[in-house]
């Protein structure tokens, strides 16, 4: 499959179906569907608001997107703390604790949570998890 490409915030279809038009959910086999799973959770991900059809396509692309990452992306987790996974994921994007405290939602709260002073919530890492396309797990 050709690679689908970046994705305008406010030409991603709304409806469950007109996504699958657009991208079909399907088994992931090579890095070039890799990419495109990765293009549209990143564009669906940074939706301020998801509509029931592109909440229900997330969790399935999700899904698929999960079990490619399990089978040829994994990483050994043993002796590794979940603050070091958020500073790497956070370096990776170029983000600074105020940025954390954004996607947080309380700017202040990212360098307390990267200085140990506080613990993520529930919430925390479900929005985590979501913003860097990884399992919750991860900062557990």
């Amino acid at each position: 499959m050709p690679r689908v490409g970046k994705i305008s915030r406010r030409a991603i279809p709304t409806k469950f179906e007109d996504l699958v038009a657009l991208y079909p959910p399907r088994a992931i086999h090579d890095d070039v569907d890799y990419r495109n799973a990765q293009e549209l959770l990143d564009t669906l991900t940074s939706l301020p608001k998801l509509s029931r059809g592109q909440s229900e396509y997330l969790d399935t692309l999700t899904i698929l997107f999960e079990a490619y990452e399990d089978e040829h992306h994994a990483i050994e987790l043993e002796g590794i703390k979940p603050s070091d996974v958020l500073k790497h994921l956070m370096d990776e994007r170029g983000m600074n604790a105020s940025d954390l405290g954004r996607l947080l939602g309380e700017r202040s709260l990212g360098a307390k949570v990267l200085s140990g002073d506080r613990e993520l919530s529930k919430t925390h890492i479900r929005n985590l998890a979501r913003h860097f396309n990884v399992s919750a797990d991860l900062f557990l």
